[in-house]
C-alpha cells in the first residue's frame, strides 16, 4: 500500500467541495425531515393513524417500505426518507470510487501516478477509503443530529449506520465495476444497474404480502437498511450482512486489479468488423451506435419498474376499507378511484425522475467522447459541430419519450389486467407518463448547457437531479415555500391521471428546454473542443 496516504489526501483535496455538498445535503435533508415530521405528527395518535392508513399498504410498501413503528418520530423518518436516503448515499459512494479509479485511468493520469513509487493496489484502496469515510461521516452526523433532536440513541445510530452501510456496499460494487469495464461510463452503468436491482428487489419483496416472495427484501442492501428496524427494535446484527458483502466485493476487486492490464478492463473491448456498416457514415448513425445500449437498457428497466408499481395500485383501496372517514372524504372528491389515480400519479412522477438519470447519462455521452479524444477525429471530417452534438441531443430527447412510454405501458398492462381494462389503462398511463416529457427535457437542456458552456462542471447535472428529487418528494413535508418547489420543472406537471391535463405548463417547459438547448448550441460553437 505504498503511497496510500498521499493518494487519500489528494482525493480529499480534489473532492473537498463535492464531499461537503454530499455530506451537508444528505445530513441536512434527514434532520430537516425529522424536525418537520415532529411538527406534523406531534402526537402518538396522529402517527398511529398514519401507520394504519399508509404504513402497511402494498402501494406505499413498494414506494417507501414498511412503517415498523409509527409511535415515534424517528420511526416515521426512517420510513419516509430511509429508502431514498440510502439510495443517494449509494450513488455518492459509487461515483466516488469510479471517479478516482476508472476515470483517472481512462484520462491517463493514473498511469503517471503509477510510474512513481505507488503500489498497484494503492489507487483503488485510496478511492475505497474516501468513499467509506464519506458514508461513515454521513451516518455519524445523522445519528448525532437525531440524538440532538431528542430521538432515542439506539434508533438514531441504527438509522445512521444503516445509511452508511448502503454506501459501504456500493463502494465495493463500484470497485468491482471499475475493474470490469474500460470506460467510466460503463462502470457507472454496471454499478447503477446493481443499485436499481437492489431497489427493485426491495420494492417487490416489501409489497409481496405474507404469501408472496418477501425473502427478496433480504437480497437487497436497501432491504437491509429497512430490516435494521431503526426505532423499532434496532436490529444491529443485520448490519453484519453489508459488512460481509463489502469484504467479499473488496477481495474480488483487489484480485481483479492485478489480473488485467493497466488501462484495460477485465472484459476487453470487442474488435469491430473490418468494414463499417453504411449506417456509421453519418453523425446520426454514430450516435445511434453509441446510444442504443443505454436506451434499450433503460426502456426495459422502466417497463419492469412500471409493471411492479402497477401491480400494487389496487392495494391503495385497502386504505379506504381500514379508514371509513377517509373513504367519505375520497368519495366527496370523486369516488374510490380517485385515490388510485393519486397513487399512480405519484409513482409516475418518481419514474419520471428516474428517467432524468437516463437523459443526463445520454447527454453527457458528449463529454465522454470529448474527454476520450474521440470527438476531434469526427469533427475533422465534414461532420459539423451542429450535426455531432445535435444527433446526441436528439437521442436524449426522443429517448425520454421512449423510456417514459415504456414505464406507462408496463404500469398500464399490469394494472389494467387486474381491473379488467388493459386497453384503457395502457392509454391513460402512457399518456400520463408522456406528460412528464417536457420536465425531463428541461433537465436535458440544463445538462447540455453545462456541457457546452462549462464542460468541467458538466457532472453537476447529477446534482440537479438530486435537488429536483428532494424538492418533489420532501418539499411539501419540509414546508418549503412554493417558489422553492417551483424551481423543479416536475412541480409544474399536472398530476395525471386524475387531474385535468392542461397544455400551458407543458408548453412553457418545452420553451425553457428549447432555450437551454439553443444556449448550448451557441456555447459549443464558440468554445474549443477538448477544453
Amino acid at each position: 500500500m505504498t503511497g496510500l496516504g498521499a493518494l487519500v489526501r489528494l482525493a480529499l483535496r480534489r473532492d473537498r467541495l463535492l464531499l461537503a455538498v454530499w455530506v451537508v445535503g444528505l445530513v441536512g435533508i434527514t434532520l430537516s425531515t425529522a424536525s418537520t415530521v415532529g411538527e406534523l405528527y406531534g402526537t402518538v395518535e396522529s402517527r398511529q393513524q398514519l401507520g394504519a392508513t399508509a404504513g402497511s399498504n402494498p402501494a406505499f410498501l413498494a414506494m417507501l417500505g414498511p412503517l415498523y413503528d409509527a409511535s415515534t418520530t424517528g420511526g416515521v423518518v426512517a420510513w419516509r426518507w430511509g429508502v431514498f436516503g440510502g439510495l443517494l448515499v449509494g450513488l455518492m459512494a459509487m461515483f466516488l470510487v469510479t471517479r478516482h479509479t476508472r476515470a483517472e485511468e481512462e484520462a491517463g493520469r493514473l498511469e503517471l501516478i503509477g510510474s512513481t513509487v505507488v503500489a498497484r493496489h494503492a489507487p483503488l484502496a485510496a478511492a475505497v477509503v474516501v468513499a467509506l469515510l464519506a458514508a461513515a461521516v454521513i451516518g455519524l452526523l445523522v445519528a448525532l443530529g437525531l440524538v440532538g433532536l431528542g430521538e432515542p440513541v439506539g434508533g438514531s445510530f441504527a438509522l445512521g449506520l444503516a445509511f452508511a452501510s448502503v454506501g459501504w456496499v456500493f463502494t465495493g460494487v463500484g470497485a468491482v465495476a471499475a475493474q470490469v469495464s474500460e470506460s467510466t461510463r460503463t462502470a457507472n452503468s454496471i454499478a447503477g444497474a446493481a443499485l436499481g436491482l437492489a431497489y427493485l428487489l426491495r420494492a417487490v419483496g416489501d409489497a409481496a404480502g405474507d404469501e408472496g416472495p418477501t425473502w427478496l427484501t433480504w437480497l437487497s442492501p436497501l432491504g437491509w437498511l429497512e430490516l435494521t428496524r431503526a426505532f423499532a427494535g434496532d436490529r444491529f446484527w443485520v448490519l453484519l450482512l453489508p459488512v460481509a458483502l463489502l469484504g467479499v466485493l473488496l477481495a474480488v476487486a483487489s484480485v481483479l486489479v492485478t489480473r488485467r492490464d493497466h488501462g484495460g478492463g477485465l472484459l476487453p473491448a470487442r474488435l469491430g468488423p473490418a468494414r463499417a456498416p453504411a449506417s456509421l457514415g453519418s453523425a446520426f448513425g454514430l450516435a445511434w451506435r453509441l446510444q442504443r445500449g443505454t436506451l434499450i437498457g433503460w426502456t426495459l428497466s422502466l417497463f419492469v419498474l412500471g409493471a411492479v408499481y402497477g401491480s400494487v395500485a389496487r392495494g391503495v383501496e385497502q386504505m379506504l376499507e381500514a379508514n371509513p372517514a377517509l373513504e367519505r372524504i375520497i368519495a366527496q372528491m370523486g369516488g374510490t378511484g380517485a385515490i388510485v389515480d393519486v397513487y399512480l400519479a405519484s409513482i409516475i412522477g418518481i419514474i419520471a425522475l428516474f428517467s432524468a438519470i437516463y437523459v443526463v447519462q445520454s447527454t453527457l455521452r458528449l463529454r465522454g467522447e470529448e474527454s476520450a479524444f474521440r470527438a476531434e477525429p469526427v469533427l475533422a471530417t465534414p461532420v459539423s459541430r451542429f450535426a455531432w452534438v445535435g444527433s446526441h441531443v436528439l437521442f436524449a430527447t426522443v429517448g425520454t419519450a421512449v423510456v417514459l412510454a415504456a414505464a406507462g405501458a408496463g404500469a398500464g398492462l399490469v394494472h389494467g389486467a387486474r381491473v379488467g381494462d388493459v386497453g384503457g389503462q395502457v392509454a391513460r398511463l402512457v399518456g400520463a407518463a408522456l406528460a412528464h416529457v417536457p420536465a425531463v427535457w428541461v433537465v436535458a437542456g440544463l445538462a447540455f448547457a453545462l456541457f457546452a458552456l462549462a464542460p468541467k462542471l458538466s457532472s453537476a447535472s447529477w446534482a440537479v437531479i438530486v435537488v429536483f428529487l428532494v424538492l418533489g418528494q420532501l418539499g411539501p413535508l419540509l414546508r418549503l415555500d412554493q417558489w422553492a418547489m417551483d424551481l423543479s420543472p416536475f412541480t409544474h406537471i399536472p398530476k395525471v391521471p386524475g387531474a385535468e391535463l392542461t397544455a400551458t405548463p407543458l408548453v412553457w417547459l418545452t420553451v425553457v428546454a428549447a432555450a437551454l438547448v439553443a444556449v448550448g448550441f451557441a456555447g459549443f460553437r464558440r468554445r474549443d473542443v477538448g477544453r
